[in-house]
């Protein structure tokens, strides 16, 4: 893991990184499988996340229980600055977020939210921009229809794993997780990436060929 705050770190990456480049690295380090579903889209296009994940496991019920979403409250109260509640486990019959999750969240310093599944009060969302990608709007409410099992434990989504504190980074071309054993590393050399892309794109307005550019660079 980097040695340097979180907070600085995070604000590192919004800046000069984007899911594509950090895919790329990861692929360069062997990690092939780290990309969400495409499906799973930012609320609105200019929407970034970037923190660590604080993972939770959702599961359908057929009948109301007690409480009524399970520990849902307790996993939202328990998150902290600069973790991102992620969800998956459930069907996709119905919405894992709202507005009121996000404003908690927020209030709690939370980076935002990821879910295997649909928001709501995206209007209410989208007014405090606060983060949340997600396969799309739906307003059914889960309350008996599906609830929280247990928090911040690993979780699989469509093949990718996700471990408490992995880093989730999310732009407008999808989401993708780095874990926190390989982080320092790739956060290293995807800004060093990025470095030989603004000279592959200098020399590509030159004229220059694109065989040629990615011989000199490795990039293309």
């Amino acid at each position: 893991m980097n040695t340097r705050p979180d907070h600085e770190l995070f604000r590192e990456m919004r800046t000069h990184l984007f899911t594509a480049i950090i895919g790329d690295v990861l692929d360069l380090h062997g990690y092939h499988h780290q990309f969400l579903m495409p499906g799973c889209r930012p609320l609105s296009p200019g929407m970034v996340v970037c923190g660590r994940a604080m993972t939770v496991y959702e599961a359908d019920v057929t009948e109301p229980v007690d409480p009524p979403f399970g520990l849902m409250l307790k996993a939202l109260d328990s998150l902290k600055p600069d973790e991102v509640y992620i969800a998956s486990g459930s069907s996709p019959a119905y919405a894992l977020w709202g507005e009121l999750m996000s404003t908690a969240a927020r209030v709690r310093g939370a980076a935002g939210a990821v879910l295997a599944g649909y928001t709501r009060d995206s209007n209410g969302i989208l007014e405090m921009n606060f983060p949340v990608f997600c396969y799309g709007s739906y307003a059914q409410d889960q309350k008996g229809r599906g609830h929280v099992v247990d928090f911040r434990i690993p979780l699989e989504i469509h093949g990718v794993k996700v471990s408490p504190g992995d880093i989730v980074f999310g732009d407008i071309d999808g989401v993708v997780i780095l874990p926190q054993e390989v982080e320092a590393a790739v956060v290293a050399d995807a800004l060093e990436q990025v470095k030989k892309e603004k000279t592959a794109k200098k020399l590509l307005l030159s004229g220059a060929s694109a065989e040629s550019v990615f011989g000199e660079t490795g990039v293309l």
